[in-house]
């Protein structure tokens, strides 16, 4: 397994299942920081957003007067937002004014759009990741539909014929936990494809 001793991973900490991203990232030996602060940010490699709540994550980055500095941070280093992380990176929330977008990531999204959380379900699905085919495990917890998809993002996995899994240069964006198993192969992509790659 490669060394990630000298990388840092951000994990924005102010709401969500972050613990679970933290857990993944050691289990490739690769350092993290829980970020809470604008100070936070410094000096890091990469961001992930996690799951979680999207408008309490929305109302925390103002009531923490982080939202300008998450944004331009997202313009230009590694992020990747899963689940609620998806839906504040997205460039639109249909029909809900709570969340306020960072608007990182050209896509319209809508909240809960595979069913609030009785509905939530398990399945596998297959993504292409960097040129090969993995099975990802894929949790949908009141997870985000994506309903329009701009210029240039690549689509590397779907779900009955809907987009879950995509990406365009720096940012990385998925509908679903992976997370929440101990599969760490979407974690490692991000690591290997986005923030090592930001840093050659």
């Amino acid at each position: 397994m490669q060394n990630y001793s000298e990388l840092t991973t951000g994990v924005l900490a102010l709401q969500g299942d972050f613990e679970r991203h933290e857990h993944h990232l050691k289990l490739l030996g690769a350092n993290f920081v829980e970020v809470r602060t604008v100070g936070d940010l410094k000096g890091i490699d990469g961001l992930i957003i996690p799951g979680g709540e999207s408008t309490t994550m929305s109302r925390l980055l103002d009531r923490f007067v982080m939202r300008d500095a998450v944004t331009e941070f997202c313009r230009s280093k590694p992020v990747w937002g899963t689940c609620a992380g998806m839906i504040m990176l997205a460039s639109e929330v249909i029909n809900d004014n709570r969340v306020i977008p960072l608007k990182t990531l050209d896509i319209s999204v809508l909240r809960n759009g595979y069913g609030r959380q009785v509905f939530s379900f398990f399945t596998e699905i297959q993504a292409a990741l960097n040129g090969t085919s993995a099975l990802l495990k894929a949790s949908f917890i009141r997870a985000p539909k994506v309903t329009r998809v701009g210029e240039g993002i690549k689509i590397l996995a779907e779900y009955a014929g809907e987009p879950v899994l995509l990406m365009k240069d720096n940012c990385l964006a998925s509908s679903f936990h992976t997370e929440l198993e101990e599969d760490y192969s979407l974690t490692k992509y991000f690591i290997d494809h986005f923030i090592l790659k930001n840093r050659n």
